[in-house]
């Protein structure tokens, strides 16, 4: 079994993993920090072409993913996410689901299967997506947060921001929808929500990306036509 270290949590979250040279592992595109010299890498689209396409097309996820393994003798490689963060890992089991969402996905086990799913039109208007990726064990999988992660358990209903979602369990099920009125809908900021049935742990992060998006909108440089 590979064994695993995540340090700078939560702020700036990186993993390290110890491989033997049979085991390997499976990143996203980019999110290689540093390696031993004998690790090898393959690029290829898991799943065939078809596969790649549908991961790229509908849930943004890169076609290419690149397999990592040492060569030899044991060796060690190091992940990170792109935006800073924490970085949480998720044991699935032989045909045990979990989704997420389409930027969370940083690396896994070779065993982890990785696929798309239809997230509903309403998705696309909430923040979420019209497509989720779908992860299918056996196997581990790691997952990347824009500030820190904080698990809800559900048993029943739970309301989240679409904005703060990381990724849930098969065992739970969500709907978008809008909370309060018309007014609250385009000035409360909160006006679109997801609803989770069911029972599982639900993974939250701490920021949202679009929230820093419309913080920083006040202050970008606005380009004038003097003419």
């Amino acid at each position: 079994m590979p064994q695993y270290n995540i340090f700078g949590a939560p702020e700036f979250a990186m993993l390290t993993v110890d491989l033997q040279p049979d085991e390997k592992f499976v990143a996203e595109s980019g999110a290689m920090v540093g390696m031993s010299s004998n690790m090898k890498m393959k690029t290829s689209s898991r799943g065939g072409i078809l596969k790649g396409l549908k991961r790229k097309l509908l849930s943004g996820e890169s076609f290419f993913q690149n397999t990592y393994w040492p060569e030899g003798a044991p060796g060690r490689i190091q992940f990170a996410a792109g935006a800073p963060g924490d970085i949480i890992q998720s044991t699935l089991q032989p045909g045990e689901v979990l989704y997420m969402m389409s930027t969370a996905f940083i690396c896994s086990t070779e065993s982890v299967q990785l696929d798309s799913k239809w997230g509903g039109a309403r998705g696309f208007f909430s923040g979420v997506g019209l497509f989720l990726l779908k992860a299918t064990g056996p196997g581990d999988v790691f997952l990347s947060a824009y500030g820190a992660v904080h698990p809800v358990r559900v048993d029943g209903t739970y309301i989240v921001d679409t904005g703060h979602i990381v990724a849930f369990p098969e065992t739970t099920q969500y709907s978008i929808r809008k909370v309060g009125g018309i007014k609250s809908l385009f000035f409360s900021g909160e006006g679109i929500v997801a609803e989770f049935t069911g029972q599982g742990t639900v993974w939250l992060q701490t920021r949202s990306p679009t929230s820093l998006a419309e913080f920083l909108h006040p202050f970008r440089k606005v380009q004038r036509n003097n003419n």
